[in-house]
């Protein structure tokens, strides 16, 4: 039995009204992919997710290319774009992106940035929030891109839930303490198995989102 299940009870237990949004930006499909291992995890407990992109800023000439990063968001192209609105209809959210020197893309940044409203006005206050990554070399700035996010969180006034160490899985998939993180070879593919880290971390932070809720009601 995992840390979890001694911390919050059974892994399995249905949950039925924690709403997740799992919000992303992905050139090769990494990021997409962990955020669909989130939505299977977060699903396996009842909760209602959607897999949300943010809009892409890169000129189209540059994508052009760039067959796989074109590919990608041929693939993808029917995924929804992220809106304001939600944020607002989310109880919980988990984002994924890729890393950029060190922080995270520009693309993210971009929609991050136009919150300002919904925190003025107190929309995102105790959204419990976790967040995942990736990266060519496994100290290429994966923790300091989790960090990125979190840091904008905290002026949200939202609820960090990081897996910590509260599950043997995480070990498996590097140890990051901060949110699930990969390295991803020049192959494309991921060196790292994090599925299971993954699905662990928004089981997580649902079950954290559930907990805000009833304390709420």
């Amino acid at each position: 039995m995992g840390f979890l299940s001694k911390l919050f009870g059974k892994e399995t237990e249905k949950m039925t009204n924690v709403k997740l949004a799992v919000i992303y930006y992905s050139m090769g499909g990494t990021n997409y992919q962990l955020s669909k291992w989130a939505e299977d995890g977060a699903k396996e407990l009842g909760a209602e997710v959607k897999v949300l992109k943010v809009p892409e800023l890169a000129p189209q000439s540059v994508i052009e290319g760039n067959p796989v990063w074109k590919g990608h968001l041929e693939a993808t192209k029917e995924v929804p774009e992220v809106t304001l609105a939600d944020l607002e209809w989310a109880d919980a959210i988990i984002f994924s992106v890729p890393t950029r020197f060190g922080g995270m893309p520009a693309q993210m940044k971009q929609f991050l940035d136009t919150t300002g409203g919904l925190w003025f006005n107190g929309k995102l206050v105790n959204k419990v929030v976790s967040a995942m990554t990736s990266a060519q070399n496994p100290h290429g700035g994966q923790e300091a891109t989790i960090l990125s996010i979190y840091t904008t969180m905290y002026h949200w006034g939202a609820i960090v839930a990081t897996p910590g160490y509260t599950d043997p899985v995480t070990f498996g998939a590097g140890g990051n303490p901060y949110g699930t993180s990969v390295t991803v070879g020049q192959d494309g593919k991921m060196i790292e198995n994090v599925e299971a880290a993954v699905k662990h971390q928004a089981k997580r932070t649902v079950t954290i989102a559930e907990m805000v809720k009833k304390a709420n009601q």
